[in-house]
């Protein structure tokens, strides 16, 4: 039985897939750092919200993973099922991941303009993948 190869583009999204795993720990743990493993395993009725600058970044920095991430995830799947990976689908899958990852730790650590234009590379990154699939 031959199995068929599968595509780089899906690899990365199997990467994505644990950078948000990552990332969710990363939120959970700072905000039960500063909230206490009572709170996190509570139903978090009492509405607090931890107000440290860690956990408010870590936070921000999984929204924002989310805002892109169906897309990407929408896209490396067409990609695959319409055999139009590769080329520049495959950059825009590396570009969108590996400025995911390193927007990380700019965000938790602060790092203004630079992290933005991260952010504009990963974004480039979903525009390449989108022509890739409709080009």
């Amino acid at each position: 039985m031959s199995l068929t190869p599968v595509p780089t583009e899906l690899y990365l999204l199997a990467a994505a897939v644990v950078l948000l795993v990552v990332q969710i720990f990363i939120q959970s743990g700072t905000m039960t750092k500063e909230l206490g493993t009572d709170w996190n395993a509570s139903a978090r009725d009492d509405g607090r919200k931890p107000s440290g600058v860690l956990a408010g970044r870590a936070e921000r920095a999984l929204k924002n993973y989310l805002e892109t991430f169906p897309a990407f995830v929408a896209l490396a799947l067409a990609l695959a099922v319409t055999g139009r990976t590769g080329g520049l689908a495959l950059a825009g899958a590396h570009l969108w991941f590996w400025a995911r990852l390193v927007y990380v730790p700019l965000y938790l650590a602060g790092v203004p303009k630079v992290r933005s234009m991260v952010w504009l590379a990963a974004l480039v990154g979903l525009g390449l993948m989108l022509a890739a699939l409709v080009l």
